[in-house]
């Protein structure tokens, strides 16, 4: 039980650290960096951090046969899934971002019940819808709408393909969480990330001007390496090992109400009774898909 209170903990720590990072990686693109050279930076810095913290473990063989599943799970999560985050996120906003990412746990539901067989109960769709609703009213009754986004549209479609391709990933990776460790499928997951990631990303990486940045957006920049990318990933896939990927799924729908509470601490915004309703739903949408069935 007490490894399961910590995989939630681990869960809720990761979609906390995304929350927040919808504004701040906003914030430097395209004006610092593009959205691929930022795929690039994330994906060699999250390598270089896995294979650093894998000295410090066993190491394990992978079998012949879980090459394909790696390969596939590098691709979906560590490609697809953040070269359409990024790009959208460069043409959209943050509160476009955070509401079509709410998308993944029904995909992410149905998915699960396609092929890993999951059955979908009345409390988890039940949950899943509410916590919907309560992330649709946050966003579109709740939140400012920022200028700084050149085409919306091909954005938020970039976002689907997003929430789309971390959904699969979640399924394909959760039979590898079973049989290898954390830190053995992340060090493999990036190495690989690096190469099916470089065609794209690689020559807006090198028109990065590093001599040039301020030390507030390199602060920024390491937050997303190192939260956002390394430890967001160690979070989930270790969260995997103990709850099902549509219990990891639901928790997606904290990421725009973090996201709010960040931006009334910071003053840009403000409590209001349709946020605190918002509120209310997500947690008890978030509570009701992860809330287990007693047995007798």
């Amino acid at each position: 039980m007490k490894k399961r209170y910590l995989a939630f903990l681990a869960a809720f720590g990761a979609s906390f650290i995304y929350g927040i990072n919808h504004t701040l990686a906003k914030d430097l693109m395209p004006t610092y960096i593009q959205a691929y050279g930022f795929i690039m930076l994330r994906v060699l810095g999250a390598a270089t951090l896995f294979w650093i913290t894998s000295l410090f473990f066993p190491n394990e063989k992978i079998e012949r046969k879980d090459w394909w599943r790696i390969i596939l799970c590098a691709i979906f999560g560590m490609t697809i899934n953040m070269l359409m985050f990024f790009k959208g996120l460069e043409l959209s906003t943050p509160i476009n971002s955070s509401v079509v990412i709410t998308l993944s746990p029904v995909v992410l539901l149905i998915l699960s019940g396609i092929f890993l067989k999951e059955k979908i109960t009345w409390l988890k769709g039940s949950g899943i819808t509410i916590g919907l609703m309560g992330a649709l009213i946050l966003i579109l009754f709740g939140a400012k709408i920022q200028n700084n986004a050149p085409n919306i549209a091909l954005g938020n479609t970039l976002f689907m393909i997003n929430a789309t391709a971390y959904s699969v990933y979640l399924i394909l990776v959760k039979p590898l969480t079973a049989k290898y460790s954390s830190i053995t499928l992340m060090k493999w997951f990036f190495l690989i990330a690096i190469f099916t990631n470089a065609p794209i990303a690689l020559p807006q990486f090198l028109e990065i001007e590093w001599s040039t940045l301020p030390l507030n957006v390199i602060g920024i920049m390491l937050f997303v390496v190192i939260g956002t990318t390394y430890l967001t990933y160690l979070f989930n896939v270790f969260a995997l090992k103990q709850l099902k990927p549509s219990t990891i799924g639901a928790f997606i729908y904290l990421q725009p109400l973090i996201a709010s509470i960040a931006a009334i601490i910071l003053g840009v915004d403000r409590l209001t009774t349709i946020r605190v309703l918002a509120a209310t739903l997500i947690f008890l949408g978030v509570y009701l898909s992860t809330k287990q069935k007693k047995v007798s």
